[in-house]
């Protein structure tokens, strides 16, 4: 399985389970940890001319379990360990609130491209489950599945392009890049 031959400008990342061990519902900045290869991930597409950003589903706002101050205050965490990301969108929305921007919907991958100045067909979104990759798809963008231990078989078997680290998939990005920078 492999990504389309399209010339590629950019990478967004989940962050969960992709970027940091995921600890659910975390808004502590002191809990951030990241997975084993992502610095080296993200420093590989920066090195690559590649725009980087993160896109994450964030429902322990909507939950009411966290404030906005909290989860930017942990993302600014997962920005100094494994950044510096160009572009950080968050969807602070539940499961149930019908939003436009919570993933597996294509609304954070357009604000992202949106703001990068890049067209969304010219990015890919890394991540662990099935929404990441349905995110991608819906923007027009491509994904890329690294698999975790909660990803789910059905999920595994629906992805066009599967990596088996983060790292792997940053490599299979910049096979295709289209340096921003060029």
């Amino acid at each position: 399985m492999a990504l389309s031959d399209r010339p590629l400008r950019g990478v967004l990342f989940d962050r969960d389970d992709t970027l940091v061990v995921d600890v659910p519902y975390n808004a502590d900045p002191a809990r951030v940890v990241p997975v084993p290869g992502a610095a080296r991930a993200v420093a590989a597409a920066r090195a690559a001319g590649l725009a980087v950003g993160v896109v994450t589903n964030q429902s322990v706002i909507a939950k009411g379990m966290a404030s906005r101050e909290q989860v930017d205050a942990t993302n600014a965490r997962v920005d100094e360990l494994v950044g510096p990301f160009d572009v950080w969108e968050l969807c602070p929305h539940d499961r149930d609130d019908d939003c436009a921007c919570r993933k597996p919907r294509p609304g954070m991958v357009l604000r992202a491209a949106e703001r990068l100045g890049l067209d969304p067909a010219d990015l890919v979104v890394v991540g662990d489950i099935g929404a990441d990759v349905g995110a991608a798809e819906a923007a027009g963008g491509q994904g890329i599945l690294v698999p975790t231990a909660r990803t789910l078989p059905a999920e595994v078997a629906a992805a066009t392009t599967v990596a088996a680290t983060i790292e792997e998939a940053v490599a299979l990005v910049r096979a295709h890049a289209a340096p921003v920078s060029a």
